[in-house]
C-alpha cells in the first residue's frame, strides 16, 4: 500500500491553509489586474467562480501532497477554456475559424508561443520577425509573449509545458482517459524526436523565411484558426494538421497514457528542454530510498525517467516538472530539487517553492482564459447566445 506523501503540510489544515493565503493574494492582484470590479454580476461572477477554482487547487496541492492531480485539473481545464474562448471570440470578429491573406498582411495574426522556436534564427542573422503579427499592440503581441516565454522559461525550465502551455492540457487530459494503456512499450528514444523536430522548422523557417511549423505540421490550428481554404495546396496542409491533431493529441496519448504530441513532435518543447539545463529546479531520485521498481519510468507521461535516468539518481532535461511521477513512487524517494543543494534538504521546503512559481506562471499565462470561458458560458445561459 502506498504511503502517503510525508510533507509537512500533508494533512495539516491550518498549515496549507497559511500557505495558501499569499498565494490567494497573488491571484486576486493578477485576475482582477490590480484594478478589482465588482459592479457588472456576469464579471463578478466568472471572477469568483476562477478564483475559488484555482485557491482550492493549490490548497489541495499542499493539503493532501499531492501535486499532478491537481495541476492536472488546471491544465486541462484551461486548454479546453483557452479552445473555446479562442474559437467564439474568431466567430465574433470574422465569422469563421479561417484567416485571409489580407489578415495575414495587416499583421492581425495572434503569436503563439511555439513561433519562439521558428523566429529566434531570422531574428538573429536578418534582424526580421518573420510572422504576420503585431509588435506591441492588439491580441498576443510578439513582444509580450516573447518576454513572456523568455521569463517563464528562465524560472522553470521545461516546467512551462505541464504548466503554462494552453495546448498541453490537450494531450494531457486523453493520456487519463483510459486506466491502463493499450500500447505499453513506448520506448523512451522518442523523447529525442522534438529536437529533430526543431532543428527542421528551426532551419527551414531561417531559409524560406516562412514559420514552417505554423504553416503546416502545427495539430493546434484545429482547435484555434488556420489559413482559409483556397487551393489545392491550403486543403492539403489542412488535412496534415487536422490528421496530426487526431493522431498525436487523441489517439495516441489515449493508447499509450503518453503526452506523444508534447514529448515527440513540439519543438517549443524541445527548445524549453534545453532551459532545463540552467533551471535550477528538477526531479531528484534518492538511491537511498528507491528500489528501482519503475513505477516512476512508466507513469512518466513525457518519457523522461527511463533505467538509466534511475540510476543516475535524476530525470532527464525532457522533464516538464508535472509531478506525476514524484505522486506515485511508493517509497517518496523523488522529489522536486534545488540543484546544488543536499538531498536531504526539507521536501517541503523545496516543494512549496517549486509550487509559487509555477503555480503564478499557470495564473498570470493562463488563467484568464477560465474566467472568460465562465463569462461566456454565463451570457449563453442569461441570453442564449455566445455573441
Amino acid at each position: 500500500m502506498q504511503k502517503k506523501p510525508s510533507y509537512a503540510t500533508t494533512g495539516s489544515l491550518w498549515k496549507s491553509m497559511l500557505l495558501t493565503l499569499p498565494m490567494l493574494l497573488i491571484m486576486l492582484v493578477f485576475m482582477t489586474g490590480g484594478k478589482p470590479d465588482f459592479s457588472d454580476i456576469a464579471h463578478t461572477v466568472s471572477f469568483l467562480i476562477g478564483f475559488l477554482f484555482f485557491g482550492f487547487l493549490f490548497f489541495n496541492m499542499l493539503y493532501t501532497g499531492k501535486t499532478d492531480l491537481y495541476r492536472a485539473i488546471g491544465f486541462i481545464t484551461i486548454s479546453l477554456f483557452f479552445a473555446f474562448t479562442f474559437i467564439v471570440n474568431l466567430l465574433e470578429v470574422r465569422g469563421s475559424m479561417t484567416f485571409s491573406n489580407e489578415e495575414v498582411l495587416a499583421c492581425e495574426i495572434p503569436f503563439c508561443h511555439i513561433v519562439t522556436t521558428m523566429v529566434i534564427i531570422p531574428m538573429a542573422v536578418k534582424q526580421s520577425i518573420i510572422f504576420s503579427g503585431s509588435l506591441l499592440g492588439g491580441f498576443a503581441p510578439v513582444a509580450t509573449m516573447l518576454v513572456f516565454v523568455l521569463g517563464f522559461s528562465l524560472l522553470l525550465g521545461r516546467g512551462f509545458c505541464s504548466w503554462g502551455c494552453f495546448y498541453g492540457g490537450w494531450d494531457d487530459g486523453t493520456s487519463r482517459i483510459l486506466k491502463k494503456p493499450m500500447i505499453r512499450n513506448v520506448h523512451s528514444m522518442f523523447k529525442w524526436s522534438s529536437f529533430a523536430v526543431l532543428l527542421i522548422v528551426a532551419i527551414s523557417s531561417a531559409f524560406t523565411l516562412v514559420p514552417t511549423y505554423c504553416d503546416w505540421l502545427c495539430p493546434f490550428k484545429t482547435v484555434t484558426e488556420y489559413e482559409e481554404i483556397t487551393s489545392l495546396k491550403v486543403f492539403f496542409k489542412t488535412m496534415v494538421f487536422v490528421s496530426l491533431f487526431l493522431g498525436l493529441v487523441i489517439i495516441l496519448p489515449i493508447l499509450t497514457k503518453k503526452r506523444i504530441q508534447c514529448t515527440t513532435f513540439c519543438p517549443m518543447g524541445a527548445l524549453l528542454s534545453l532551459t532545463n539545463k540552467i533551471n535550477i529546479f528538477h526531479i531528484k531520485i534518492d538511491q537511498e530510498k528507491c528500489t528501482k521498481c519503475k513505477i516512476c519510468a512508466k507513469t512518466c507521461p513525457t518519457l523522461s525517467i527511463d533505467a538509466d535516468d534511475i540510476q543516475k539518481g535524476y530525470a532527464s532535461m525532457t522533464c516538464t516538472k508535472c509531478g506525476k511521477c514524484i505522486d506515485h513512487c511508493p517509497k517518496q524517494a523523488i522529489r522536486y530539487h534545488i540543484k546544488g543543494t543536499p538531498m536531504n534538504t526539507g521536501s517541503t521546503l523545496t516543494r512549496t517553492l517549486f509550487l509559487y512559481p509555477a503555480f503564478i506562471m499557470m495564473i498570470v499565462f493562463t488563467g484568464g482564459t477560465v474566467q472568460n470561458g465562465i463569462l461566456l458560458l454565463f451570457k449563453l445561459f442569461t441570453t442564449g447566445s455566445l455573441f
